[in-house]
């Protein structure tokens, strides 16, 4: 009979804006002694709180199992959240119909088996490690950082409530959790002096709270998706997760309440609302990407190769895992229509397309080699790469030309999309320059920079006119 390794995880995620800037937390503790093994917290850009909250538990499960990795079905955890609707939903006891949680829900269940994880409602006041976490995210975020375990000072705020004696090993099959809750809330009931405490494990049979009035997520989507499956959602790239500072280190003073501080920056001024956040997919490889020749808006219009079909489909995966894309709006052109189709399928959303988000029309470059050009349009070819304002051979369009109408592109949907999260499905002239117009760069910049093929970007723009490059072709969803 196996000894059974028990472990809680206090998890909470959050939302300035709902949608707005988002960023969860997640610790770990031990049982016995009340002390934070492991902590884990990320920006996670725009996203409602009950996304944030997901990402949360989803963290805090993945801490857990990698904290002993060879426990196997002996590993016990106890999940302790404030939010009724991640809860109940993990519990089996509400059914789970918005279609932005269901990956995530499927990915948490995914971690570990059903028959090892409990879950437990707790007022927001019980949740302060995991609330601190997720709000010193958000202020990482919000200052274009990183967040990292080794500046928190959310282990301050432990409560002291937690320290308690060790309870006694749990013994049984998995899942059978009743004799050893009851001695672990009795072995902290004698170690606080309290005859009824709130224990970190909830007695069997425990009456609920009532559930709170839930606010619908905020979503693009249109109809509810099936149940979430067994099967788990791909992975998104790994939160930070690092153990957990010493408590007890009397020289880092505790971080203000981020609730109670007035809010400054562009990510978070009152005046200036939640960001609209561009991320900018590439689409697909095509035939002609891998032999690099020009493929803009004047050409064949080719659809996706296999490979290309294979990447959209790694996106769109991508983008399900995360959970933050509200809105999809495309390129007319085939290949970016093709690859914002297989992101809409998983996420459930429609896609719009803008004509201002079409490539370059190169002329009489079409479907030519950069070396087939250089030797029948050298000279065309040297003016326009010496000035934005030269076209191609045969009345293409000059670099300056595209910057109006993807700047035009770029000012409608932010407007239209106020504070929300939009995939835009383009090509490379179109990023690049929407990222150059963002850091106020040159034209030549233009050429300065790498688009991987299904690579994403990402440009937040403020209320006051201000954007800020968050990513550049990040490729890591195609490894």
């Amino acid at each position: 009979m196996s000894v059974a390794r028990q472990v809680v995880v206090e998890a909470d995620g959050g939302s300035r804006g709902n949608p707005g800037p988002a960023g969860y937390g997640a610790v770990v503790i031990d049982p016995a002694t009340g002390e934070p093994l492991a902590e884990a917290a990320e920006y996670i850009g725009v996203a409602t709180n009950n996304v944030a909250e997901y990402r949360g538990l989803i963290a805090g499960l993945t801490a857990a199992k990698a904290l002993f990795p060879d426990a196997g079905d002996a590993l016990r955890v106890h999940v302790r959240m404030d939010s009724k609707l991640v809860v109940e939903q993990m519990s089996g006891r509400w059914k789970i119909k918005h279609p932005d949680m269901k990956p995530l829900a499927a990915r948490a269940a995914a971690i570990l088996p059903p028959s090892s994880v409990t879950y437990e409602w707790i007022p927001r006041a019980q949740n302060k490690h995991a609330d601190r976490l997720a709000n010193e995210a958000m202020d990482a975020g919000r200052d274009g950082r990183t967040w990292e375990a080794s500046a928190s000072t959310a282990a301050l705020d432990t409560p002291s409530a937690r320290t308690a004696s060790a309870p006694p090993p749990v013994q049984g099959p998995p899942g059978d959790q009743a004799a050893g809750a009851a001695r672990a809330r009795a072995a902290l009931a004698a170690a606080r002096g309290a005859a009824a405490p709130e224990g970190l494990f909830p007695m069997p049979g425990a009456q609920e709270p009532e559930p709170p009035v839930e606010a619908a997520p905020v979503t693009g989507a249109a109809a509810p998706a099936a149940e979430p499956s067994a099967a788990p959602a791909p992975e998104p790239s790994a939160a930070p997760v690092a153990s957990a500072p010493d408590s007890s280190a009397a020289s880092v003073a505790p971080a203000p309440d981020s609730s109670a501080t007035p809010q400054t920056g562009w990510g978070s001024a009152p005046d200036l609302g939640a960001p609209a956040t561009l991320v900018l997919l590439r689409h697909g490889e095509t035939a002609l990407t891998p032999q690099k020749r020009f493929s803009g808006s004047g050409g064949t219009d080719p659809e996706l190769s296999a490979t290309g079909r294979d990447q959209a489909e790694r996106a769109a995966a991508h983008f399900a895992a995360l959970g933050t894309v509200q809105e999809i709006v495309s390129s007319p052109l085939r290949r970016c229509r093709e690859t914002a189709a297989a992101v809409a399928a998983r996420l459930g959303l429609d896609v719009h397309v803008d004509e201002g988000l079409r490539e370059t029309d190169f002329g009489a470059w079409e479907g030519l080699t950069f070396g087939e050009v250089r030797e029948r349009h050298g000279d065309d070819l040297a003016a326009w790469l010496a000035s934005p304002d030269a076209a191609p051979t045969g009345g293409g369009e000059s670099f300056a030309e595209v910057a109006g109408r993807v700047a035009a592109a770029r000012d409608r949907i932010v407007a239209r999309y106020a504070g929300r999260t939009v995939l835009l499905v383009t090509h490379v002239t179109p990023i690049k320059t929407l990222v150059r117009l963002a850091l106020g760069a040159p034209p030549e910049a233009l050429f300065r920079m790498e688009l991987s093929a299904a690579s994403i970007s990402a440009v937040a723009y403020y209320g006051d006119g201000n954007a800020s490059v968050r990513l550049l072709n990040d490729t890591s969803h195609l490894r």
